[in-house]
């Protein structure tokens, strides 16, 4: 399974992102847009994982998810990789807020993982939601303008997933598991979930 742990933006927030999507989509010809349904913000990328892991990975995941309180975040500017808007292939909306605790979160998911013999990348973490690409790179400040201001729209983050990609199928990603953060009891959700 290639799997991924993320957080999902709210509707309101892909709401903002896919009216500033739509002002910039003509602008660039050739730009692939990713599915808005599809908007994730990636916290740990784990790659193939053995399935007979799931079970154990789950659990490391779930009890580091539980160890951190609720935190804002919000999205806000635009940014691109390989760094530069100038020559990227990738064309992201960047996040604030409590950055802080994202990257804590995201830190602590790609040790959980670690520990239960699951390689991950280390390299550092640039939160972001991936909304274009390109290929070949190619000069996307245009793009950029044309999308206009992204002003900050916050959202809490009270839970993180476990996300199955599977890009041949229709249905691209498959959350397999969920987590609440912990600390903070919220009446109105329920606890942690398993989907198939």
């Amino acid at each position: 399974m290639r799997l991924f742990a993320a957080l999902d933006p709210p509707p309101d927030t892909a709401h903002a992102l896919r009216r500033a999507v739509d002002r910039g989509r003509g602008h660039t010809p050739g730009l692939r847009w990713a599915d808005p349904g599809e908007w994730h913000l990636t916290l740990v990328f784990l790659g193939e994982v053995d399935e007979a892991l799931l079970p154990a990975l789950g659990d490391a995941l779930g009890r580091e998810a539980r160890g951190h309180r609720p935190f804002r975040i919000t999205a806000e500017g635009w940014g691109a990789f390989p760094g530069d808007l100038r020559r990227a292939s990738v064309l992201w909306a960047g996040l604030g807020g409590d950055t802080a605790s994202l990257h804590a979160l995201a830190d602590g998911l790609r040790a959980a993982a670690a520990e239960v013999g699951v390689p991950v990348e280390n390299r550092p973490y640039v939160p972001h939601i991936t909304v274009a690409r390109s290929r070949p790179a190619r000069d996307l400040t245009g793009t950029a303008d044309a999308l206009g201001p992204l002003p900050g729209h916050g959202w809490p983050v009270r839970e993180a997933h476990l996300v199955e990609s599977r890009p041949e199928r229709e249905d691209r990603y498959r959350t397999v598991r969920t987590w609440r953060l912990g600390w903070e009891a919220d009446p109105t959700r329920p606890p942690e979930r398993s989907t198939s």
